[in-house]
Parts: C-alpha cells; sequence; structure tokens
C-alpha cells in the first residue's frame, strides 16, 4: 500500500512540473482494495482494471519502472509508451489493462473468464471496476451471462461513492450495489474497503468459491478516494469535511495502528520500507527520463498490417 501511495504522490510532483502529460486518475485511498484482492490471486489468475489503474498494476507485479515509464510514453513502458496512465497493460503478468471506457474491461473479463473455463483451467478472473460503471449496460450484460454460463469470474466493485463528479446517491435509486448485482443469482456482498484485512479476507472467500465451481462472484468494496476523480478535475462536487472524515480511515493507517496493537515494531519497520520504496521511485523516475521515445518511422506500428509479399 505504501510503495501505491508513494508512486502516486511522486506522480503528482512529475504532472506539475509537466513531465507527465494527459489524464491522471489517482488512486489514493482506496489502496486496500487492489493489496487485499491481489493477495488472493495466482500469477495464473487473469486481472482486468479500469482507467485508475496504477494502484492494481503495481500490486499485480508490474515493475515501478514500467509503469513510471509508460507515465512517461517512452519504450520501456509496460505498453510501449503508447497507453499512458489509462492503458497499463503486461500479458506476462496476466494483467490485462486498463480501459478508459467506463465499463469497457466487463465484456473483456467474462471473455477471459470463458476462454479459461473452455480450456480446462481453474483460473479467476477477478475485474475491477467502479460504482459508475454498474451504471453501464455492460455491467448487467456481463453479469447475466456471467451467472447463466457459470463463469469463474471475480466482480470487484470499487464503490468511491462518486463516478466522476456524480454521487452515487444522485445516479442509483438504489445504493445498495451487493443487493443488486445478487439479483443475478450469484454471491454478493459489500466489505469495508479501508480495511486491506477485511477485502483480503472477503476476496479469498470469494475466490476459494470461485475455484470450487460456484460460478462468479460480486465483492462491493465501500472505499474512497482521497484525490479529485483526476488532475483536471476543480473537485467542487463534494464538502471538504466529507473527505477528511474519510481521511480518519486512511488504509494504511488502520494497519500500522493495528500493528502497533498487537506489539509489532511498526516503526521500525516502516521505516525501513520507506528508504526502499523511495529508492525504488527515484530510480523508476531516472530510468523514465532516460529512456527512449518510439521513432517517427514506428507510427503505424500496431495499427496496420503489413501488405502480403512485403
Amino acid at each position: 500500500m505504501l510503495r501505491i501511495r508513494r508512486f502516486e504522490e511522486r506522480c503528482v510532483e512529475l504532472y506539475s512540473a509537466a513531465k507527465i502529460r494527459g489524464f491522471v486518475h489517482l488512486y489514493i485511498g482506496e489502496e486496500a482494495v487492489a493489496v487485499g484482492v491481489n493477495e488472493v490471486l495466482t500469477p495464473e489468475d487473469a486481472v482486468v482494471s479500469t482507467y485508475r489503474e496504477h494502484g492494481h498494476a503495481l500490486a499485480r507485479g508490474i515493475t515501478a519502472e514500467a509503469v513510471m515509464a509508460e507515465m512517461y510514453g517512452k519504450v520501456t513502458g509496460c505498453s510501449g509508451g503508447r497507453g499512458g496512465s489509462m492503458h497499463l497493460f503486461d500479458a506476462s503478468r496476466r494483467f490485462y489493462g486498463g480501459s478508459a471506457i467506463v465499463a469497457g474491461g466487463l465484456p473483456l473479463a467474462a471473455g477471459l473468464a470463458l476462454a479459461g473455463r473452455m480450456r480446462g483451467q481453474n483460473h479467476v478472473t477477478c475485474c475491477f471496476f467502479g460504482d459508475g460503471a454498474f451504471a453501464e449496460g455492460e455491467f448487467h450484460e456481463t453479469a447475466n451471462l456471467a451467472a447463466l454460463w457459470n463463469l469463474p469470474l471475480l466482480l470487484a466493485c470499487e464503490n468511491n461513492l462518486y463516478a466522476m463528479g456524480t454521487a452515487l446517491a444522485r445516479e442509483h435509486a438504489q445504493t445498495d450495489l451487493a443487493m443488486r448485482a445478487a439479483s443475478y443469482g450469484m454471491p454478493a456482498w459489500a466489505v469495508d474497503g479501508m480495511d486491506v484485512e477485511a477485502v483480503e479476507q472477503a476476496a479469498r472467500r470469494a475466490v476459494e468459491g470461485i475455484r470450487a465451481g460456484s460460478g462468479p462472484h460480486f465483492l462491493e468494496l465501500r472505499t474512497y478516494r482521497f484525490r479529485a476523480h483526476s488532475m483536471y478535475d476543480p473537485d467542487r462536487y463534494r464538502d471538504k469535511a466529507e473527505i477528511e472524515q474519510w481521511k480518519v480511515r486512511d488504509p494504511i493507517n488502520r494497519l500500522t495502528d493495528r500493528m502497533r496493537e498487537d506489539g509489532r515494531p511498526v516503526d521500525e519497520e516502516l521505516e525501513q520500507i520507506e528508504q526502499r520504496i523511495t529508492e525504488e521511485i527515484d530510480h523508476a523516475v531516472e530510468a523514465a527520463e532516460k529512456a527512449p521515445e518510439e521513432p517517427v518511422e514506428n507510427l503505424l506500428r500496431h495499427v496496420t498490417s503489413a501488405r502480403q509479399g512485403r
């Protein structure tokens, strides 16, 4: 969780310095979700993400260097510098990208889950998406087919209460998303998304159920983003007091407080972790600064196919 937090804080600095361009959606405050869920997935499982994906990618094991280079648009980035912040991708980690389209990853995740089952693999596909995606037709089509076909799919809904600038209660007549998901005939329940241990336990229960053949599961991970929707967002749609109230439940602080209560030497441990992460991110930034950009002659690479005989 600290790696994700510090990585994104550095991204804020780099964006302000115009080193990183384009849209950037920060995950600060939601780290417990990415870490807790990824903790129970195996390297053979698949992950599909959203445009707010830095935390998912880092928790999945993609290096800070590869992600930072992608943020810079360099060829050493995990998507070759062509995707940027919203389109991280690494097939070797079975991380099948973020998507700039709200709910765009859901049908893809259903297809990956179906492919795995048809191949006889006992793998789980996990799809992260937000409460805004729950309102899209892609969610309901995916949930229906996943339940109908008994697909090994974990639907991980990150409910941070705001779809861009629209509050949950202004978009959904029924705000209990887990209850609505259960109407498709799949196990579904809500989880405290600000508690990494609660997330891990819920995800483990869901993944074990999926591997046992009980079909798709839905988790409503109730969390909160401390920053605006994106770096372009003035964040005028929510009260500052509300943000401060949620910061009291900061997932990193909650875990460290619990560790102190258990008598662990957490402060010494944190100091070592912070130093390690600082060095890691410093190296990632330095490598991104030095990495080459894709040459102009590659402009049509991955865009058009070569003609036969050429």
